[in-house]
């Protein structure tokens, strides 16, 4: 079995890390590039920044913070929010971002998705998926989960796949800030459906949660924000207790 990656998440809005459950209801949580610099030291293995509003508002993920947060990390960095074009993704791999990552953009152009996978490479391209359960499904949400998208979870995550996607960042809107738990039957379901890495997000609690999404869940990583933010646990600490429970981590 492949290393399952912990990732931390920065939601980013005016220049500062936010918070919020269900997308919303949101409060500070720190400076961006001080949190940084406690996860990479922490060990955590990747970081992501998501300019929250920047759809919502109509403009460009914020580059000043992007540098400042690229300039304390040693490990992958992505970032997404804003990201409509190509030249707003060469504007956040400029500032420092080694993937980028699109939502709302490739549900209005597919086609954006072949189109940076083809200059960066594949690895360097995150669809994020934001979803909801819906009867006996799970509907897609755009512009920071205020939209229904009209689309099933699990086939946008296999054409964002085939469009040449290398990750999918898939978010439950319903466990979202709630600390619940990852909802492992939506991860479940798209994992099966692809053979690229999901990385679960939303509804991390405790470090049961983790090694539920990793086992039940099937996913390749898992991405946390409160539980990280507001130092209830450090990453050195998740990850003993994944491995005490047999699930393969970076050290």
């Amino acid at each position: 079995m492949l290393s399952k990656r912990i990732i931390a998440c920065l939601d980013v809005r005016d220049g500062q890390v936010v918070k919020g459950v269900n997308f919303d209801g949101l409060r500070a949580a720190g400076d961006p590039a001080e949190l940084a610099r406690r996860y990479n030291a922490e060990g955590i293995d990747e970081l992501v920044i998501l300019d929250i509003t920047a759809t919502l508002e109509r403009r460009r993920a914020l580059a000043d913070t992007i540098g400042r947060v690229a300039r304390e990390l040693f490990i992958p960095l992505a970032v997404g929010g804003g990201i409509r074009t190509e030249d707003d993704a060469a504007a956040a791999v400029e500032a420092g971002a080694d993937k980028v990552s699109l939502n709302t953009a490739a549900l209005a152009d597919p086609s954006l998705i072949s189109t940076l996978a083809a200059r960066y490479g594949s690895q360097a391209v995150l669809v994020a998926i934001d979803a909801k359960l819906d009867g006996d499904r799970f509907a897609v949400y755009s512009r920071s989960g205020s939209t229904a998208a009209g689309r099933d979870a699990v086939a946008w995550a296999r054409e964002a796949e085939d469009r040449g996607a290398g990750e999918i960042l898939l978010t439950s809107i319903d466990r979202d800030g709630t600390r619940a738990g990852f909802d492992c039957p939506l991860t479940a379901a798209v994992s099966a459906a692809v053979s690229i890495p999901v990385i679960a997000s939303g509804g991390a609690g405790n470090l049961d949660h983790f090694a539920d999404v990793f086992t039940t869940g099937r996913a390749d990583a898992a991405l946390a924000a409160s539980i990280f933010h507001y130092a209830e646990t450090s990453v050195r600490t998740l990850k003993e207790h994944l491995r005490q429970k047999g699930i393969p981590v970076r050290l």
